[in-house]
């Protein structure tokens, strides 16, 4: 058997971006699209579509393009979105609590099933129609309830340690959205959301007006 090829993380991060796309057009009953529409539309080189796609299979027809609704379910499946992804939320804070009721919008499979806090005032209380629990309780939830991902809205203090007990737990990806970079020796994919950070880089976009 051959070796599988690496894909590179920007591919990774692209396929969403062409799932929301064919999602939409599907939702207008658009059945084929090519390259070349797609690329003038989400201002991305088509020759750089097929590339990502062809990295996964064969999906397109010459002359005709791509069938939306196939590749829809190709994508969903590439990114595991036909299977159910459970996630854990852990920190009920402002934050933490614009998150879980983002849960009702989510359309695939992927859910937040549990939220979690150190806050004894917070627990027991109902977040987003899930009752927030102990982070003591935090690891035998993940297992008993098969969570493989998680997202921490926690203060930058309490990051670092409540990624370790979330690995050590079983956890296998994780959203950062604390002001804290989390390090790890495991192989556990983490992804830092940093607001701050963003907007300060949009800020570099912003006419110049200061005085002479």
């Amino acid at each position: 058997m051959g070796k599988v090829p690496k894909i590179s993380e920007a591919v990774v991060r692209r396929l969403p971006i062409y799932l929301r796309y064919l999602t939409n057009l599907q939702d207008n009953q658009v059945k084929t699209i090519s390259s070349q529409q797609m690329g003038k539309t989400m201002d991305i080189n088509p020759a750089q579509i097929r590339k990502d796609l062809s990295a996964f299979g064969d999906f397109g027809k010459k002359g005709i393009g791509y069938d939306v609704e196939y590749l829809i379910d190709k994508i969903r499946h590439i990114l595991k979105l036909d299977q159910a992804i459970h996630v854990a939320l852990v920190g009920a804070g402002n934050l933490g609590q614009a998150i879980s009721n983002y849960n009702v919008y989510l359309k695939d499979n992927m859910k937040i099933i549990a939220i979690f806090d150190a806050d004894p005032n917070k627990i027991g209380k109902d977040l987003g129609g899930l009752m927030i629990e102990s982070i003591d309780k935090m690891a035998e939830a993940i297992q008993e309830r098969n969570i493989r991902m998680a997202i921490i809205t926690t203060p930058a203090s309490a990051a670092q340690e409540v990624a370790d007990r979330l690995i050590h737990a079983g956890i296998e990806t994780i959203l950062n959205f604390a002001p804290a970079t989390i390090r790890t020796d495991k192989d556990v994919k983490i992804d830092h959301a940093d607001l701050t950070s963003s907007l300060q880089s949009l800020a570099y976009y912003l006419q110049d007006k200061t005085a002479d």
